[in-house]
């Protein structure tokens, strides 16, 4: 049973409250009636990190867009839908637009994360919420939760406006600001702000930003740095890591499933976590709060697996090049994929309902022809998160946003790109020895294995047209084969690819390279059409 701490349940409130009070009002909080005490703070700013739960999952979210444009995972046509637009392949393409809805959707939600701290920032500052002994704590971490949410922007779009004020005119346009500058003021925001957060890892703090989530930040921060400002900062990355590392908060847990149990709450790997609940996320259609991943990638004929409330829409799936990396013998391969014959909970083999493979028993095999055609068969389906037997359309599982084996990998890579590979090696073993419970010896790598390349079969596969890459040029990217075994379905591959140099130099099934200027996204039109002060990044 997943505990509820007065935080939680707050965020879950400011979900979906909504309420019929007469009489008096209870929509403030008079200062006069109320002396808050620590364990208070977290409910009192909660509706600051609603936004996160919004932007980070449900449809045109920040999951999408660093997923379904990469070497992982792909939403393909399918015979039930997943057409709309098209926008869905335009990603695979790469040749999504300023007005595709992800591009604009995202842009919304992480503003709409930051205009959520700009006012509960200027209502603590006035007063007007009272925090009492603790109004510098909460300050602070209402200004590194904000961090975190323009380092969406830093990341996805580069050259965005920084706005710190709630109380600006009606007509205010903001001014753009480099992607050097947005850059410069979360670091310097998470740097000033973190010695006031706090130290605790428990209940109080879980899903909140304490001193180990901004230390985390931060070593993202350093670890993309050359991308986002041209000038490496491996050594200020591998710092942050190490005053995670030595606080000996946080360690690996033994088994990588138990980070992704329907009750993972009390993981010891889990550093920040998104917080979802079936329970108080009742309103699901009109909720875009809510964790679904289920929904989106499971074939409809698989809820009579996990006796689901709702019938699944079977669309995201993996890319078969990836797949085909795995050693076969590694638990995250055998554990975290949906794959062959498929069975009701009864033990019936389900059959296929739709498409040209109606009447058929469904097999999830590690084929896709293509893009823009896929059948009920096609692709394996995501499994890393538990599925809890007679689920809704709601999984409860937490999503872990920032975990402990990130720490470590994230050192390795800064030590592999300074020249001391076999430190790195002994890092990513011991990431590795988990997943390798049965043959320890396939978790020992060594650091010229890590400086050797990837085993990616890339070009082109698709029964449009072939085409032969492979990975061997990849710099480090036997690494880059890690990060993607630990990491998948966990919106790191995108930032991934492009550290690497493949995210706009090679192939994938029907992928092909389609411009450099494709690590960063295009302003939303939307927004240029509202605001003269903004400028489209170079290429669209």
């Amino acid at each position: 049973m997943k505990a509820i701490s007065l935080f939680t349940l707050c965020l879950f409130l400011c979900m979906v409250g909504c309420t019929d009070l007469k009489d008096e009002s209870y929509d403030t909080i008079i200062a006069e009636q109320f002396t808050p005490a620590e364990d208070d703070i977290g409910s009192l700013i909660a509706s600051a990190y609603v936004p996160w739960r919004n932007l980070f999952n449900k449809w045109q979210s920040y999951f999408w867009a660093q997923e379904i444009c990469t070497d992982e995972l792909i939403i393909p046509k399918r015979p039930w839908g997943w057409v709309d637009d098209g926008g869905y392949r335009r990603f695979h393409y790469h040749s999504w637009t300023s007005e595709d809805a992800i591009v604009s959707t995202c842009w919304q939600r992480a503003y709409n994360g930051i205009t959520t701290c700009n006012r509960v920032i200027y209502q603590i500052e006035n007063d007007l919420i009272p925090t009492g002994t603790f109004k510098e704590s909460a300050l602070a971490e209402l200004k590194v939760l904000r961090a975190s949410y323009y380092w969406v922007l830093c990341d996805m779009y580069g050259n965005v406006p920084i706005v710190t004020s709630f109380d600006v005119p009606a007509d205010f346009l903001p001014t753009q600001n480099t992607r050097q500058e947005v850059f410069d003021f979360i670091v310097t925001e998470v740097t000033e702000n973190l010695a006031q957060l706090s130290p605790k890892n428990d209940q109080s703090t879980y899903g909140r930003m304490n001193q180990w989530v901004a230390h985390t930040l931060l070593a993202k921060l350093y670890l993309n740095a050359e991308v986002y400002t041209g000038t490496s900062r491996w050594e200020e990355c591998i710092a942050q890591c190490d005053a995670v590392i030595n606080a000996n908060v946080y360690s690996l847990e033994a088994n990588q499933k138990n980070i992704f149990v329907t009750n993972n709450e009390g993981s010891k790997e889990i550093i920040w976590a998104f917080v979802y609940d079936d329970k108080y996320l009742v309103q699901y259609w009109d909720d875009w709060n809510a964790f679904d991943h289920h929904m989106q990638s499971l074939p409809q004929e698989m809820q009579a697996t996990y006796n689901l409330q709702n019938s699944p829409w079977g669309g995201i799936c993996a890319i078969p090049q990836f797949i085909s990396t795995f050693d076969t013998l590694d638990d995250r391969f055998k554990e975290n994929w949906i794959r062959g014959p498929q069975f009701s909970a009864n033990g019936d083999q389900l059959i296929v309902q739709n498409g040209a493979q109606k009447g058929q028993p469904l097999n999830l095999v590690n084929v896709l022809p293509a893009v823009d055609t896929s059948e009920a068969n096609h692709g394996l389906r995501l499994g890393k998160f538990e599925i809890a037997d007679g689920s809704g359309a709601i999984l409860k599982n937490d999503f872990p946003f920032f975990r402990y084996a990130d720490i470590l990998m994230m050192k390795a890579e800064c030590l592999l790109r300074t020249g001391r590979a076999d430190e790195a090696a002994a890092l990513v073993t011991t990431v590795l020895e988990r997943s390798f419970r049965t043959h320890p010896e396939k978790a020992a790598v060594t650091g010229a294995e890590l400086m050797g390349g990837s085993t990616y079969d890339y070009g082109r596969r698709d029964v449009h047209g072939t085409s032969q890459e492979g990975g061997a040029s990849v710099p480090y990217g036997r690494l880059l084969d890690e990060l993607g075994y630990e990491f998948f379905e966990e919106a790191h591959r995108r930032q991934d690819l492009i550290r690497f140099g493949v995210f706009t130099e090679k192939s994938w099934l029907s992928h092909e390279p389609n411009g450099d200027y494709r690590t960063l996204y295009p302003l939303p039109q939307i927004e240029i059409n509202k605001n003269s002060n903004l400028k489209q990044n170079p290429g669209y």
